[in-house]
């Protein structure tokens, strides 16, 4: 039983939820100007891991066939059942619609537009080469959703933290997607690295980096941060330093240690900057 529950995690890569949820916690934080109740807290948890366990299902059982011609997703497939793949969309999908009831009307009648474009992303290389946007946009709904959740109206410090969040994943996602680039190109997938070749997309990528830490400044100026939260921004920086030069060497071993290892690292540094911030 211990190793079916360790498959599953591995099908949905639950480690990578490092990535979007310190920036939903962040945002909460910020919107509560502290930690809301308990209450919210695990129900904005939760709703974080339903969707996000849904989105991966839904992208795995998507991308069944190609994902077994693809050398590095090759193993996918025999990890569960496509049958089972299928109740990770459905009962989690649920579940979130059942959690965003117990926040707040507006999460609720949001849920389903939630749920739309989690999944939307993984239908996008069929016909698009700017796939990485869409996954961007997936992901910057997480800092949105749990501001929603604790104030029930929408403002524009979220607003911005999501889009860089939406910049942030663009130029994670174009290192990342380096390694399918001859597979992406032989099937005519779409994909950013394929549209603008492999040094493109390296450049590309700083780019959005850049865009990142002009939003993760200006989410703190209009959210009333401190020095805390814009000290921290420095470690940010050298962080996304670190990963490009990783990405720079085209080590396919660098470049996933420096994937999860840098991101994770920045998305950590941001909500444990926001916290000190408010708390200080």
């Amino acid at each position: 039983m211990f190793d079916y529950i360790q498959r599953i995690l591995k099908f949905i890569r639950f480690s990578h939820t490092v990535f979007a949820l310190p920036f939903a916690v962040g945002s909460m934080i910020v919107a509560a100007h502290g930690f809301p109740s308990a209450r919210i807290v695990l129900l904005i948890l939760l709703a974080m891991v339903f969707a996000r366990t849904a989105a991966m299902a839904f992208n795995r059982v998507a991308d069944w066939e190609i994902d077994k011609q693809n050398p590095r997703t090759a193993g996918r497939h025999k990890l569960i059942s496509k049958r089972v793949g299928w109740s990770l969309v459905v009962v989690p999908s649920i579940a979130f619609v059942a959690v965003s009831w117990l926040i707040n009307p507006l999460c609720f009648v949001l849920s389903p537009v939630a749920l739309a474009i989690v999944f939307f992303y993984s239908l996008t290389k069929r016909f698009t080469s700017f796939t990485q946007f869409f996954l961007g946009l997936a992901l910057a709904i997480s800092p949105v959703g749990a501001w929603l959740a604790v104030r029930g109206q929408f403002a524009f410090p979220p607003l911005v933290l999501a889009f860089g969040v939406m910049f942030w994943l663009v130029g994670f996602d174009l290192i990342y997607a380096i390694q399918d680039y001859e597979f992406d190109r032989r099937k005519g997938l779409g994909s950013m690295v394929v549209k603008f070749g492999i040094p493109g997309s390296l450049r590309l990528a700083q780019v959005m980096h850049g865009i990142l830490l002009v939003c993760l400044i200006l989410f703190g100026l209009i959210s009333g941060l401190g020095p805390i939260y814009h000290a921290a921004l420095v470690l940010v920086l050298g962080a996304l330093i670190y990963e490009h030069r990783a990405a720079a060497q085209l080590d396919i071993g660098g470049i996933n240690k420096a994937f999860f290892m840098s991101n994770a690292f920045v998305s950590l540094v941001f909500v444990v900057a926001v916290a000190a911030d408010v708390y200080a």
